[in-house]
Order: C-alpha cells, then sequence, then structure tokens
C-alpha cells in the first residue's frame, strides 16, 4: 500500500499528526479501518478518535510495518498532483481518477467515522 502527501515540514506532519491523533490524520484512521480487525476502538471527541491505549498501539504498529521516504521538489503541489494521478497510492482518495480509487479504503473510511458518534443532545422540557 502507499500514501502519497505533501508536507512544508516533513518532520512536523509525521511527528505531530501521522504518529500522534487519529483526529488529525486522515492517514492514521484508514490505517484504523483497515487494522478494525485487531479490534482498534472509538470514541466521540469533536470528531471519531481512537482511545489513548490504541492511538499507541497503532503508533507502535506503523513504526514496525511502515517506511518513509521523501523527495525534494521545487513545485511541490504540481508534482504531487502528478505523482498520485500517475501511481494511484492505494491509500489516497483525493486527487486520484475515480476509476483507481480503492472501494475499500473509502468503506473502511466509513465505517472508522460511523463507529462513533456525537452524543445525542439531551431533551429539551
Amino acid at each position: 500500500m502507499l500514501y502519497l502527501g505533501r508536507a512544508t515540514s516533513l518532520r512536523g506532519c509525521v511527528l505531530r499528526n501521522h504518529l500522534r491523533r487519529s483526529g488529525s490524520s486522515t492517514l492514521r484512521r484508514t490505517l484504523a479501518g483497515l487494522l478494525a480487525a485487531e479490534g482498534y476502538r472509538t470514541i466521540w471527541r469533536d470528531r471519531v478518535v481512537l482511545i489513548p491505549e490504541d492511538e499507541a498501539r497503532l503508533t507502535t504498529w506503523m513504526h514496525t510495518h511502515l517506511r518513509l521516504t521523501w523527495a525534494e521538489d521545487a513545485e511541490p503541489t504540481t508534482i504531487e498532483a502528478e505523482l498520485v494521478r500517475r501511481l494511484h497510492p492505494t491509500l489516497n482518495v483525493r486527487g486520484v481518477d475515480a476509476e483507481h480509487v480503492q472501494a475499500a479504503v473509502v468503506a473502511v473510511k466509513s465505517s472508522y467515522n460511523a463507529s462513533s458518534r456525537p452524543p445525542e443532545p439531551p431533551p429539551t422540557p
């Protein structure tokens, strides 16, 4: 599987988002959805997030199973769009031609987002 993205600060993007919080990382939410059989649990905050223990468990899984590489380019927006168009990265949905969007990835993202719902407001008297 491949995820392709662009960052102003790769270090910041990886350390602050992808390796810490499912609330701010589409990659983490997608991986948690794909790994749902492993029993990742979610709660509702201002959106669906993993419980703290499972955030840590996912981070450990990522360190064990994922690899990171990068390239610098003077026109990152242009090259990102071209690479997504050409490579059809499995974990990307945005920017991928409709015929190459992985239905399974879309389904797990939807399933993950539906795994916890915001609390119902109390009834009005």
